[in-house]
């Protein structure tokens, strides 16, 4: 059997594509370009553009190493590339 290999890497960069643009908006963004606007709101105490540049960055990286990884595993079985 054929694979698409044009579809998968299509797929696959519009992913990667997706997922830098909101690592580029979380730590680039919100901690530095959006934070005066954001430390109008406070989240725990301390301001939200703080926080995004101190912890909320990381929490969203994680979030998004699992999101890859499930979107990946959704790409790889689309395309009948999966190992399992």
């Amino acid at each position: 059997m054929q694979h698409d290999s044009s579809g998968y890497w299509k797929a696959t960069l519009g992913l990667l594509t997706k997922i830098l643009v909101i690592w580029f908006v979380v730590s680039f963004g919100a901690g530095i370009l959006f934070a005066e606007a954001l430390n109008g709101i406070k989240l725990g105490g301390y301001p939200l553009g703080f926080w995004f540049a101190q912890q909320g960055s990381i929490y969203i990286f994680i979030a998004l190493i699992f999101w890859y990884a499930k979107k990946m595993g959704d790409i790889d079985r689309q395309f009948d590339v999966h190992e399992d």
